[in-house]
């Protein structure tokens, strides 16, 4: 059951989530917590809907999320650190939805030991299958500064079916563990790791103090990866053979090592150069398999 009362009678946090606004059907929970943030609505305050007709994903990508299958939710923070430090929002978040989500599937499963591990640099993978989107939106202040952050998050958690564009890459969390999982307390628990994770990173205006969190969770790491430039035209990289041209000519493999305290990933490429790629730059794509 997925409700403001369920989800609050499971939460511990300070202000991750104190304040909760749910709506059975929405058009983006992203929208809606940009239109809350403008009018005041405080650091922590959480947009949940049950279902999200216009959800948007990276790159301009739809995010389906049916009724009574997924999460929709978008936090409303307001960060008190460099604007060049916000775009790592993406990946605290990444990391929150990773462990919170275990966290709520081992909860939910007697003897479990599932683990949801990240594709550098957000996306949630459980059982080799992305199980989560995030979309993070900066708002400035008329005056200058930083006013708001909107981080919104789609999370399949009881999706059986997806689409046929998508289903050999997308997964839910019924998928992954065989077991549907309370989309409440999977809520709750990414909110408990989010306030933890967003703390130290405040702190450190960076990832230093989250990297051994996440670089245990990384697929990537120490896997041979391929990088594609995303700024090439978009007729040539969706092409079919893109890849294959990139395989053949050698110029862009290498081996992922980990990432940077500013969350680039750190890519030994197979002439010995050591590169920091930053995820506007490069789409990193396993030569094996979907990592």
């Amino acid at each position: 059951m997925l409700s403001k009362e369920h989800i609050s009678e499971q939460l511990h946090t300070k202000w991750a989530a104190c304040n909760i606004w749910y709506k059975d059907v929405t058009g983006s929970t992203n929208d809606d917590a940009g239109r809350l943030a403008e009018e005041g609505a405080p650091h922590g305050m959480l947009v949940v809907a049950d279902k999200q007709e216009t959800g948007r994903g990276s790159r301009g990508r739809s995010w389906e999320t049916p009724a009574g299958a997924n999460i929709a939710m978008s936090l409303i923070v307001r960060p008190k650190v460099p604007i060049e430090s916000i775009s790592m929002l993406t990946l605290v978040m990444g990391l929150s939805v990773a462990e919170g989500a275990e966290q709520a599937i081992n909860e939910s499963i007697s003897d479990s030991s599932f683990t949801c591990n990240i594709k550098w640099p957000n996306d949630v993978i459980l059982a080799d299958r992305k199980i989560c989107g995030i979309l993070t939106e900066l708002h400035m202040a008329p005056e200058g500064g930083i006013s708001d952050v909107v981080i919104g998050v789609g999370i399949n958690v009881n999706m059986a079916h997806f689409p046929e564009e998508i289903k050999d890459v997308a997964g839910s969390l019924l998928t992954g563990c065989g077991h549907r999982i309370d989309r409440s307390l999977v809520v709750a628990r990414v909110m408990e790791r989010f306030e933890q994770n967003y703390e130290k990173f405040e702190k450190s205006h960076d990832l230093s103090l989250l990297k051994d969190q996440y670089e245990k969770r990384l697929v990537n790491k120490d896997q041979r990866v391929m990088l594609l430039d995303t700024k090439k035209p978009a007729e040539v990289r969706g092409s079919e053979d893109v890849e294959e041209k990139f395989v053949k000519s050698g110029e862009a493999q290498g081996t992922a090592l980990g990432i940077t305290d500013k969350g680039e990933l750190i890519v030994r490429m197979d002439d010995g150069e050591i590169k920091e790629v930053t995820s506007g730059d490069v789409s990193v794509r396993g030569l094996y398999g979907y990592v």
